[in-house]
């Protein structure tokens, strides 16, 4: 029998061995930079991880990891948040999400005014004429049936979805431009909540293309209202960007404060040369209206050159019923005249780059502008406009050249500024190739890391990754997503600092970013040593609102 003194050594002895007796987590990141997501100052730590979560970080002396990764040297961070992605057809083509993946990006935040869903038999019928190089059934109805279907079918990044007022007006009105009836309305009400309800993040809207900017201010407001019942947000491509930018940031604004909820600017710039001036004006417009109390918020992507369609600069009427009516009227000779006579360039046709063609005959045209088109088919850029969206029977995909460097840094320096790519999220083989892109598809957050960050110095670097994280989860309300925090799903990148880098440019935009080592999605290796492991660990990030009927 032990004495006293002697169950006391025991007692000491078996604590001690206790304590150091090694922890064994699912995952183990050693002697990382690691910056939190917090804004606040990094520090050299370890995150341990188990399943898909978040089970410790710090200094965790005893930890052993079935798999370790040394960070030592490397930054380790959350994963990003792509405010505006156009993955929603790319991933079902490919749902590696390299473009992305490959800068860190872990979450794609889908829908800007048009939504994969609520779809009704007719509006499937015309997505289904209207693809190009990648084609896909359409097997759902509703927003959360697509992002379902995504899941299952297999994605490398989380995804998430607004609904957008164009699909919405679509499914009810079709592309007609006039004031919705009270029934109409009723049922785009509906359609909005059912949305919300299967996890929609809020309401977006794309005001210069139709039929999104069919809708005026009181429509938003009534569908935005619905929207903050499920304490979601509003999001918008503005109605104007140009010379009409500050009307369309107010408008934004009435909007919040109308409906009591969250807004958010997309891309937020002034385009063209002559409005440049105006973004100052913008600025201050936003942020009176957050010292008012309004949450306003903006994001943006890290270049001075837009991408949309060449078919923006028609005049208003001949957009109005949609792709299928602006044909028709081309083929109308007085039409087509008056339509090329109101042609409204905002930047100059040797500042359009032509980058998608659906037409395969057109292809030898990617990487020229319509100026050099026009040149060789010795026509007016007017004219020229018009027949290739005629012999493309598309919009047909361009680049524009409008935009001020010193605008981007400036805009960069906000504080209630996220990032985007407002673009797909593509792998550089295949059918991805047949078409050019805008660089941002590959580069947007590798730019702001390795240009804007090491080499510019506009912002620090744990500034860099809140705007990319934090800032965008809080903004959308998502539960345990955008930091490194104890409890949080196990989004995690770890990259160098020091050698991030995006290597698309115009000439040659299919080039992936490098400097990014690992990527973790929800626990599970999807990046490892800079090449993808082929894991499908994404999953469907619902918004506030989601109801588990």
């Amino acid at each position: 029998m032990l004495r006293s003194g002697q169950l006391i050594t025991f007692l000491v002895c078996l604590m001690l061995t206790a304590c150091t007796q090694p922890r064994q987590y699912d995952l183990l990141i050693k002697n990382g930079q690691i910056i939190d997501g917090s804004g606040g100052a990094s520090f050299i730590g370890d995150i341990a991880i188990n399943a898909d979560t978040i089970a410790a970080l710090g200094q965790l002396e005893n930890a052993i990891g079935i798999t370790e990764i040394d960070a030592t040297n490397l930054t380790v961070a959350p994963g990003f948040i792509n405010m505006l992605s156009w993955a929603n057809e790319s991933l079902i083509e490919d749902g590696r999400s390299q473009g992305d993946i490959r800068q860190g990006v872990t979450l794609e935040v889908m829908g800007e005014g048009h939504s994969m869903g609520p779809l009704n038999a007719e509006m499937r019928e015309e997505m289904k004429a209207g693809q190009g190089s990648i084609t896909y059934d359409i097997d759902w109805s509703s927003l959360g049936e697509y992002l379902n279907f995504l899941e299952k079918k297999g994605v490398s990044t989380n995804i998430a979805s607004f609904v957008g007022n164009g699909t919405l007006r679509e499914f009810v009105m079709g592309y007609e431009n006039r004031l919705p009836s009270d029934e109409e309305m009723e049922t785009m009400k509906r359609l909005t909540r059912e949305a919300m309800k299967e996890g929609a993040v809020g309401l977006s809207t794309s005001l210069i293309y139709v039929p999104s900017g069919h809708a005026k201010t009181n429509e938003i407001i009534e569908l935005a209202k619905v929207v903050a019942e499920y304490d979601g947000m509003y999001i918008s491509h503005i109605r104007d960007e140009e010379g009409g930018l500050l009307d369309a940031v107010n408008e934004l604004i009435t909007i919040s404060e109308k409906a009591k909820l969250t807004a958010e600017i997309y891309h937020f710039k002034a385009s063209g040369n002559a409005n440049w001036q105006l973004l100052d004006s913008a600025i201050q417009l936003v942020e009176s209206a957050r010292k008012k109390g309004f949450p306003v918020t903006t994001d943006m992507y890290m270049y001075n050159a837009s991408s949309t369609g060449l078919n923006v600069v028609l005049p208003a009427w001949a957009k109005e019923g949609g792709h299928s009516a602006t044909m028709k009227l081309i083929e109308n000779p007085e039409k087509r005249k008056k339509m090329m006579a109101e042609i409204d360039f905002h930047v100059p046709p040797d500042k359009i780059l032509l980058v998608g063609f659906r037409n395969k005959e057109l292809r030898n045209l990617i990487g020229k502008t319509l100026a050099d088109v026009a040149q060789e088919r010795n026509k007016t850029a007017n004219e020229t406009l018009v027949d290739l969206i005629y012999e493309d029977d598309s919009r047909i995909q361009v680049v524009y050249f409008s935009m001020s460097e010193e605008n981007i840094k400036k805009k960069l320096k906000l504080p209630y500024m996220s990032i985007c790519s407002d673009a797909g999220s593509y792998t550089n083989e295949g059918v991805f190739l047949e078409q050019s892109t805008h660089p941002r598809a590959y580069g947007s957050f590798a730019r702001l890391l390795g240009h804007y960050v090491r080499e510019e110095k506009v912002i620090t670097l744990e500034d860099a990754i809140y705007r990319l994280t934090s800032l965008p989860a809080s903004n959308l309300k998502l539960k345990k997503r955008g930091a490194l925090q104890q409890g949080y799903f196990a989004d995690v990148v770890i990259f160098d600092a020091e050698k991030i880098k995006d290597n698309a440019t115009f000439e040659k935009p299919h080039q992936y970013a490098t400097g990014m080592l690992h990527v973790l999605v929800n626990g599970t290796l999807v990046l490892k040593d800079g090449e993808h492991t082929g894991a499908f660990s994404g999953r469907f990030v619902k918004g506030p609102g989601w109801k588990n009927d």
